[in-house]
């Protein structure tokens, strides 16, 4: 046995069908509260029944009586106008309610993506190894900014300043616009080289 509300509402489905009949429709789908007149020509009963216009216009309806809704309905077609390829591409989307499944990816692949590199080992060089393991990177211990430095110039820690040195110049002869007819493309990558040898060229890490 359910309980009055101490506030006085009726807050059941029952009640709110009663105090708002709009739009009530019978088992048969006839609007029982329409005064619409029927939309065939020439026909005068009621227009208990709606039927969309259109398949682009599935929100404005004719209002049909029974006899003539059934006759609409019969002559209804979803896809009048409609290409062979445009059915079949309708018919794969209904295949998965219109839900296509995203790929599956590695969500670390994607980050890289976002910055142009297809595959992650390509910011490491032709020398890039998916394991490369303990040791492989043998050298000697030089700050980030160094290590880094020594990447950009493409050299060797174990170099010595007028090795990478020559390095430098030779990454400055195609990067720089004056060096290959006014190309300015790379000269963000020139900026880098720039201050890649500055950080070795003040480095005491590197023999003189």
């Amino acid at each position: 046995m359910t309980k009055p509300d101490p506030f006085g509402f009726d807050m059941s489905v029952s009640s709110s069908k009663k105090k708002n009949p709009r739009g009530r429709r019978s088992l048969s789908g006839a609007s029982e509260t329409s005064t619409r007149i029927c939309d065939h020509e020439g026909c005068n009963e009621p227009g208990k029944y709606r039927a969309p216009k259109a398949p682009d216009v599935l929100d404005d309806f004719f209002w049909f009586c029974q006899a003539h809704v059934r006759e609409y309905n019969l002559k209804w077609n979803f896809f009048d106008g409609t290409t062979e390829a445009e059915l079949n591409a309708q018919l794969t989307k209904d295949k998965v309610w219109e839900r296509e499944t995203k790929p599956v990816g590695d969500p670390e692949a994607r980050a890289w993506a976002r910055l142009g590199i297809e595959d992650p080992h390509q910011v490491l060089g032709a020398n890039a190894t998916q394991n490369p393991g303990r040791g492989a990177q043998a050298g000697r211990r030089l700050p980030p900014t160094e290590r880094r430095a020594i990447e950009i110039l493409e050299a060797k820690d174990t170099w010595t300043k007028p090795e990478v040195r020559k390095a430098y110049k030779k990454l400055i002869k195609v990067l720089h616009p004056d060096m290959n007819g006014g190309d300015r493309s790379q000269e963000e990558q020139l900026q880098e080289v720039v201050w890649a040898w500055d950080q070795i060229k003040g480095s005491r890490n590197f023999k003189g």
